[in-house]
């Protein structure tokens, strides 16, 4: 089993209840990854509807969550002839670390139709990008191939080399597998913050929302991918991200809302 589906292991307990063990395998500072628990709140909210795709997740981030024991309640809240809605709920040590949302449907609405007002993602190949090595606490990049397009990886070496705070390049598992609503949750949250390619390395960026609109689900085992931050006052940060699979089709639109410290 790969090791993603391995830790995104969930036991059903009760109707509406459900366990797992947060793995320390997808840590970002030694705190487990948001697209790694959003990824398992909307496994836990797949067992709970009938229909199989969700085009939109939204998920709140209260507290942080460490490896371990957890436990996922989940509630159905609305339903229609096209759409189920849920909301799942993280805990642990009875504290509530996490509120996500997930709007569920079948099939492929609308896909008949395809516009796009904006021009795919132009990265240099993956083996001219830099890759992003795995470092003590930062356990996703063992598992998470990410390079980043050398016109905006300037920090990782203390000279940032661009204006702008965006993070641009390609993400791909280590050891192969097919990407799905899952893994694509990943991908969302998988990438350095965006305002580090304009102001250097910044020790704490803790996400307090993100929300996804996935489009398709990908075929091809690399992911191209952009994440922009253009306001950033008060302590707070906006992160626009765009997902494209390497045959210029868009998989996944996010909007992450963050702290920061400079």
């Amino acid at each position: 089993m790969h090791p993603f589906d391995q830790d995104l292991a969930i036991e059903q307990t009760d109707l509406n209840l459900f366990s797992m063990n947060v793995s320390d395998n997808w840590l970002i500072n030694k705190v487990s990854n948001g697209g790694y628990l959003m990824a398992a709140l909307a496994r836990a909210m797949m067992g709970r509807t009938e229909k199989e795709k969700a085009p939109v997740l939204t998920a709140n981030y209260i507290y942080r969550t460490i490896p371990g024991p957890a436990r996922i309640s989940v509630e159905s809240f609305a339903q229609s002839k096209s759409f189920d809605r849920l909301e799942a709920r993280l805990s642990q040590n009875g504290r509530e670390c996490v509120r996500a949302w997930g709007t569920f449907r079948d099939g492929d609405l609308g896909c008949d139709f395809i516009r796009h007002e904006a021009d795919s993602l132009e990265i240099p190949p993956p083996d001219q990008c830099v890759s992003i090595p795995e470092m003590p606490g930062y356990t996703l990049f063992r598992h998470a191939d990410v390079r980043l397009d050398p016109a905006c990886a300037g920090w990782m070496t203390g000279k940032p080399n661009t204006k702008k705070s965006e993070q641009r390049g390609w993400i791909a598992f280590r050891e192969p597998r097919p990407w799905d609503l899952f893994s694509v949750a990943l991908a969302t949250d998988a990438f350095p913050p965006a305002i580090m390619a304009s102001q250097g390395m910044l020790a704490w960026v803790p996400t307090l929302e993100l929300s996804i609109s996935i489009r398709k689900i990908p075929t091809t085992p690399r992911l191209k991918c952009a994440f922009t931050s253009r306001h950033m006052d008060c302590g707070i940060l906006e992160e626009d991200g765009q997902i494209w699979d390497e045959q210029n089709n868009l998989i996944a639109l996010s909007r992450q809302t963050a702290q920061f410290r400079v």
